[in-house]
């Protein structure tokens, strides 16, 4: 088939949490927009997820295409749904391992009957494979029917190189031992140092046979054998980490992966319905308000929560609350402290969901109370909406690091295991009253949204790196298959 002109294909199959699947989106729709042919793939569960939060605006919801949007657009976006391995109706929240073991040891079954059906129905398309890192088979369907294997980071470039090295933590004695080591580390490639209190949560068990563990071996044992990997971050804000990574794998910092003018995506991809804040905000004065927001996964314990409705309430700040069913508990009953919507009156708004790109880009929010998800952390510098940092779990802990201690564009809710009212409505006023260390952080987040701005110029790191990514899969599929591409 040498010489032969063939279009280039992505298959992109997100990781089901909505933390991945924002970026595979949009991901997607960048590529779309350079002209590759992409099919999105969905596990029948999230396609039903969020077809059931758009029901008030679909009638059909099971039969919605979620890009046929993107598709009338002018963009070539194919989407197709595959089973995770359980039935539709298996409460997967109530049987959150059962559910992620299944993701673990059967979802790799059905991408590869997917995928081979795929690479066989149309030959004259060049396919290569998009699969998110944390997944257990990417380089092993890949290799099977011999696709270009790129693995896409979601989180930061940090966070990934302390999983890609885990076995130095092991050796170091800080990880994986029954008495991790409490000294500073200074030896992970492109990292000058980081306190073991810093380390992702799964990085600071001295149990390492559960399930997230499992996960985190399997998917790096994995990603070091993908032809590329691609990551959610900017060039200048992780420069060492990154420069540090290449020297392992072709790796390409090509973040933040945004909807096209930072506005609410065309592509559907909550998945829960969401909650109209935009009117509320248009009545209250430019940055007064202060967003509150623990994303999509992490759950806080009761205590927390009851003392941080609390220290809003005192600390007389407007604000907006997103309480996600289930945040507190499994069962979705996320009991407010009594009275407290008739308390609040007009000084809060509480939702169960939102557009976050809509509230957070408004002009009168003056502040992110935040667990330091990833998207969450990147959205909030794009916006140049300084920080009060709670994080529960996973990466969350390390993405702190960066945020308060790095680039100084936020500061702790709580130094201690256990947070107070007192101490939130300190931190909320510090944040929301303009005082020295407010305006401090103010001027460092305007710093780095001009980097964000600057990576994303025609010019700039994210987009030339964007390039030189797209160059490498067409010359390595040009190698692999003796195309012209």
């Amino acid at each position: 088939m040498a010489g032969t002109h063939q279009k280039l294909h992505a298959i992109m199959i997100a990781y089901p949490l909505q933390g991945h699947i924002n970026p595979f989106v949009n991901l997607a729709m960048k590529l779309a927009s350079k002209g590759f042919t992409i099919t999105f793939v969905h596990t029948q569960h999230i396609h039903h997820q969020i077809t059931q939060s758009q029901s008030q605006t679909h009638t059909t919801t099971e039969q919605h295409d979620i890009f046929a949007g993107a598709r009338n657009s002018g963009l070539d976006i194919r989407y197709t749904t595959i089973t995770d391995g359980l039935p539709l109706e298996f409460d997967r929240s109530s049987n959150f391992v059962q559910y992620w073991e299944c993701i673990l040891e059967d979802f790799q079954t059905h991408v590869d009957e997917y995928v081979g059906r795929m690479v066989k129905s149309d030959p004259s398309s060049a396919y290569f494979l998009i699969a998110d890192t944390f997944f257990a088979w990417p380089a092993t369907v890949a290799e099977k029917y011999n696709l270009v294997n790129v693995s896409f980071w979601t989180e930061p470039a940090l966070v990934f190189t302390l999983n890609y090295h885990l076995d130095l933590l092991i050796e170091n004695g800080h990880f994986a031992s029954h008495d991790n080591r409490k000294d500073t580390i200074d030896y992970i490639p492109g990292v000058q140092a980081i306190e073991p209190k810093d380390l992702m949560s799964t990085l600071q068990k001295t149990d390492i046979s559960t399930l997230v563990h499992r996960v985190i071996f399997k998917a790096f044992e994995q990603v070091k054998k993908a032809d590329i990997v691609t990551c959610n971050t900017v060039q200048e804000l992780e420069s060492e980490t990154i420069s540090a990574l290449q020297q392992k794998l072709p790796t390409y910092a090509i973040g933040p992966i945004f909807p096209l003018g930072f506005t609410k995506s065309i592509v559907d991809t909550n998945l829960w319905s969401e909650s109209e804040c935009t009117r509320w905000l248009d009545t209250k004065p430019h940055g007064s308000v202060l967003y509150v927001s623990f994303g999509s996964l992490a759950n806080i314990s009761e205590h927390d929560f009851m003392e941080i409705a609390h220290g809003l309430l005192l600390s007389g700040v407007t604000f907006v609350w997103v309480v996600r069913p289930g945040i507190v508990n499994l069962e979705g009953d996320n009991n407010l402290p009594d009275r407290f919507k008739d308390v609040i009156g007009d000084q809060g708004l509480i939702v169960p969901w939102c557009c976050q790109i809509e509230v957070i880009s408004h002009s009168a929010i003056g502040g992110f109370l935040t667990h330091c998800g990833w998207n969450s952390i990147l959205e909030s510098m794009w916006c140049g909406v300084p920080l009060i940092c709670f994080p529960v779990v996973y990466d969350q802990i390390t993405n702190r690091k960066l945020v308060v201690d790095d680039w100084r564009i936020g500061i702790n809710l709580c130094d201690k295991k256990s947070i107070t009212r007192e101490e939130v409505v300190e931190k909320i006023n510090s944040l929301m009253r303009g005082n020295t260390s407010s305006n401090e952080l103010r001027k460092e987040m305007k710093k780095v949204k001009k980097t964000l701005e600057n990576a994303l110029d025609i010019d700039g790191s994210s987009e030339k790196n964007f390039e030189q990514f797209i160059k490498k899969v067409k010359e390595l599929i040009g190698k692999r298959n003796g195309l012209e591409i």
